[in-house]
């Protein structure tokens, strides 16, 4: 078989170039310090070293979405925090201002250092973040939850509306606490209705549940309990808001529950001849009516040194307690919701090292062995080199 001068030149030069490739390539992995540079260097590894980047990717996402949750919930619990401090000096304030030793003047500093606290509570509710967002309002993050209607009363202007940061894959945590969940819906610790108890109150009497049971349809109104005297003890009267008498109970024992219309009213006390009071429905409380109808006893002349004054003060406690324990359950929302944003972190922590981990055995370089090969790349190509140039310059007539 016969070569050519052709064939021999192409052949030296394709293993010239096939050499320097080689070498090209390796001084491209020792340059970037990755074995796998392109997807023809592995196939395989490629497609592993993708689908791990992509993964990483994802968690840094995910880190950034806890991150922010984390800051938006530890500030809520710290606003939260200082209103449940609040409540709590607010309601020393109230049986401080209870005294009934007190003077009228004496009750009304009380009043006014309560109205300021109340202020300072209305303030916490109403908080922003750096953003200039209110923090309680729900989903209506641009207008201002809490504030005054013309009659005086703290009314809510936000929703109820919970947002949402995606921490995990099919994980969403909340990242706020409505203000109606914090400050407005507690329960009421009566059950379902609330009492207005009557200037007209003699009796030291409270009233200590109103609750509908279900036993009966329930038919929802305001109810008035008139005491009449009987010559030996009380009669009770119950009047639906139109004057109708609905039921009547002779002798009446306040240790027995008086139902009727799917109501059962319990007594704590004793009522005496001449005594009212009216329930209506109420199904949940805010902890601003309740200080503000506390403003309002300690303001009166007779404060709580009446009976209706006494009974007026102990059902505002019980509604104080119940939104403070209200105050309480949004904090610990808050606590737990930064529990688990701290538990899924550390999962994604751990999560991110062992792909890191399993990325660098795909791609990473083996200096010691890159440089052993590119040491014996070279060393081929200058064989080949000398090889062809010693070749080449070969020629008939140096022999004849």
């Amino acid at each position: 078989m016969r070569i050519s001068t052709g064939q021999m030149f192409q052949q030296n030069t394709n293993s010239i170039l096939e050499k320097q490739s080689a070498t090209n390539t390796i001084m491209a992995q020792i340059s970037s310090g990755k074995r796998v540079n392109t997807a023809g260097d592995d196939p395989v590894a490629a497609i592993g070293i993708d689908n791990l980047k992509q993964k990483n990717a994802l968690v840094d996402q995910f880190v950034k979405n806890i991150d922010y949750a984390t800051n938006r919930l530890a500030i809520s619990e710290s606003k939260i925090g200082s209103a449940e401090t609040l409540i709590s000096s607010m309601r020393e304030q109230l049986l401080r201002g209870a005294n009934g030793s007190l003077s009228s003047v004496e009750r009304q500093m009380i009043a006014d250092e309560m109205r300021s606290s109340l202020e300072e509570l209305q303030s916490i509710a109403n908080s922003q973040d750096e953003s200039g967002n209110y923090m309680f309002a729900g989903n209506k993050t641009n207008s201002q939850p809490f504030a005054f209607n013309t009659n005086g009363e703290i009314v809510y202007s936000g929703d109820s509306g919970v947002r949402k940061s995606v921490v995990a894959s099919g994980i969403a945590m909340a990242t706020n606490i409505p203000g109606d969940t914090a400050f407005m819906n507690a329960a009421n610790p009566l059950g379902d209705y609330g009492v207005n108890y009557l200037s007209s109150q003699q009796g030291d009497f409270t009233v200590a549940s109103a609750k509908i049971t279900g036993s009966i349809p329930h038919i929802s109104d305001t109810y008035r309990f008139n005491f009449v005297a009987n010559g030996t003890g009380v009669d009770l009267e119950v009047l639906s808001s139109g004057g109708a008498t609905v039921k009547t109970v002779a002798n009446f024992d306040p240790t027995n529950a008086v139902s009727f219309n799917g109501i059962d009213v319990k007594l704590s006390g004793t009522p005496t001849a001449g005594d009212s009071f009216t329930i209506e429905p109420i199904e949940t409380i805010s902890i601003f009516d309740s200080f503000s109808k506390a403003l309002a006893l300690l303001e009166t002349p007779e404060g709580t040194n009446t009976s209706q004054g006494k009974s007026q003060l102990a059902q505002l406690l019980n509604d104080i307690d119940s939104g403070q324990n209200q105050v309480s359950t949004a904090r610990g929302i808050a606590g737990n919701n930064l529990k688990g944003l701290e538990s899924i972190s550390t999962n994604h922590l751990e999560e991110k090292i062992i792909n890191t981990s399993t990325l660098s055995i795909l791609e990473d370089l083996d200096y010691a062995e890159a440089i052993t090969e590119f040491e014996k790349q070279q060393l081929a190509l200058n064989a080949v080199s000398s090889v062809f140039s010693k070749v080449g310059s070969l020629s008939l007539f140096d022999y004849i």
